[in-house]
């Protein structure tokens, strides 16, 4: 089956308002930015994000942010978006922060049909306890505060109960995939795409390098096609474009 699409607005076509989107990448490394810009052209708003971080304030998942398109945020790290900060201080957007390990599991519990897991990550913290705010109101008070979660002592310890993620839809971004929808990622982009690839209904992936099935050596492939619904070939221009958070150099 093949499952490419000619351009990325076309694959993001039908994301419509309030829909939940799980998103690839770390930091600024593999994110999906052509998708993320073709959804931003397209218009959607109200939209509730799964992702480590919401990018920068001038890319990544920061585009749809600054443009007052993203209502909720599940993540791991405000990380260098300022405007991020700002919009959680003021009310202006709910935010579910979650250790990194949890959140990759919840992730893949998701795409593998597992509802909910134990941790020992968040025991005897507000993350288990409840009441880290959720949503400010925009006198700084709390608006929404995160429910208290389940414990259970197993094997003489405390651990508690998380429950999987799902969306609506994911979009990744690969290094190298085929038409059916492999996909191969590169380093540090493997991080999160496979796993928001998998807890997506709707699997969007823009890869650097299209080639053809059976091109790929099938013990090298990271995420097999099953989860992957829609294919997008980059241009080269697009596959180069690759932004660095914090450039550091030696003298």
């Amino acid at each position: 089956m093949d499952k490419t699409f000619s351009c990325a607005a076309d694959a993001v076509a039908d994301i419509g308002d309030g829909a939940s989107l799980a998103v690839g990448g770390f930091g600024l490394c593999g994110i999906p930015s052509t998708l993320i810009d073709a959804l931003y052209i397209h218009g959607a708003s109200r939209l509730r994000v799964v992702s480590n971080n919401c990018g920068t304030d001038d890319h990544g998942l920061g585009v749809l942010l600054g443009a007052g398109r993203i209502a909720r945020v599940t993540g791991s790290y405000v990380g260098e978006n300022k405007e991020f900060a700002r919009q959680y201080l003021s009310g202006e957007l709910e935010v579910e922060l979650v250790p990194q390990g949890t959140l990759a599991e919840r992730l893949r519990a998701g795409g593998c049909g597992i509802p909910a897991f134990y941790t020992p990550a968040g025991v005897g913290t507000p993350l288990a306890d409840g009441g880290i705010p959720w949503r400010h109101h925009p006198d700084g008070g709390v608006a929404v505060a995160s429910p208290a979660k389940e414990t259970r002592i197993l094997d003489d310890r405390e651990f508690v109960l998380e429950t999987a993620l799902t969306c609506d839809f994911a979009l990744v971004r690969a290094a190298r995939g085929d038409r059916h929808g492999n996909l191969v990622f590169d380093k540090s982009a493997r991080n999160f795409n496979p796993l928001a690839a998998m807890a997506g209904r709707i699997t969007i992936a823009e890869v650097e390098e299209l080639v053809e099935p059976g091109d790929l050596d099938p013990d090298a492939i990271h995420l097999p096609g099953v989860f992957v619904q829609r294919i997008v070939a980059l241009t080269a221009q697009q596959a180069a474009d690759k932004q660095i958070e914090k450039r550091t150099v030696t003298g």
